[in-house]
């Protein structure tokens, strides 16, 4: 064989190597994921589900099934049959939405501890505007992006406020003063221990609520990656954040 004939046999191999490599690529970039199920057909459909494009979903009266798809959300439902790898629609609200979920740190306008937020909801409908600050009304497992600078949110801050954290034999009462949204989690008297449970009291709260710290390895940078890395760590309370905020963008979207 002469060395034109080899060079054009690896040529064609590495072409053919490439072409496999783009159609797992776009195989994996067409995969869907399920993120909520309500209804008659949760159960054929739960939170976790990973769907090709090829899939259908069968659904009946009174089901939700909510998709992640390529950064976005699309809801499907019931009743009908509906073709996972239909083309969802980007929207300027949507990437919007997930900037400021995923951003390190708070994104309303602040100072010193200070927020402002929208004053036509009630204070037990505004949403926690990142996933990394911890709303302290949510029990259940929560991913901690950073121990040192983790926050306290609470949606209504018209009045002072008093929110006890107790572990084992320790606690500690932190202060929330009117007009403050935030407050640094107390890491000097009480640091984070993963694993271990932490009742929260006082503040509102109708009934005490109990937390449990989650950590991860890196920042997610895209909606997809934090749905994967909430719900393996089964940090349930921010993907229901995450799922609710981009829902909303996907229905304000048209």
């Amino acid at each position: 064989m002469s060395c034109p004939d080899i060079r054009l046999r690896r040529l064609g191999l590495t072409g053919a190597a490439l072409l496999a490599a783009v159609a797992v690529t776009g195989a994996a970039a067409a995969q869907s994921i399920v993120v909520r199920s309500t209804g008659p057909s949760a159960s054929k459909y739960p939170a976790g589900t990973k769907l090709k494009a090829s899939d259908r979903v069968a659904l009946v009266d009174g089901d939700k099934v909510v998709l992640m798809q390529g950064g976005k959300t699309r809801t499907l439902s019931g009743k009908g049959t509906f073709t996972v790898g239909a083309t969802v629609q980007a929207s300027q609200s949507m990437g919007t939405t997930v900037t400021r979920m995923l951003a390190k740190g708070p994104t309303t306008r602040s100072r010193g501890g200070f927020a402002r937020e929208a004053e036509t909801a009630a204070p037990s409908e505004f949403r926690a505007p990142n996933l990394w600050l911890l709303d302290y009304r949510s029990g259940g497992t929560f991913c901690v992006a950073d121990p040192a600078t983790l926050m306290l949110w609470r949606p209504d801050m018209s009045g002072d406020a008093a929110l006890t954290i107790a572990k084992g034999g320790q606690s500690e009462t932190v202060a929330l003063v009117a007009g403050a949204q935030f407050r640094k989690w107390p890491t000097e008297t009480l640091p984070i221990e993963y694993g271990v449970d932490y009742q929260l009291s006082g503040a509102g709260l109708a009934a005490p609520v109990t937390v449990r710290f989650a950590t991860i390895a890196a920042m997610p940078e895209t909606a997809d990656a934090a749905t994967e890395m909430l719900m393996t760590k089964g940090c349930t309370p921010q993907l229901d954040r995450l799922v609710d905020a981009m829902s909303e963008a996907e229905a304000t979207s048209g």
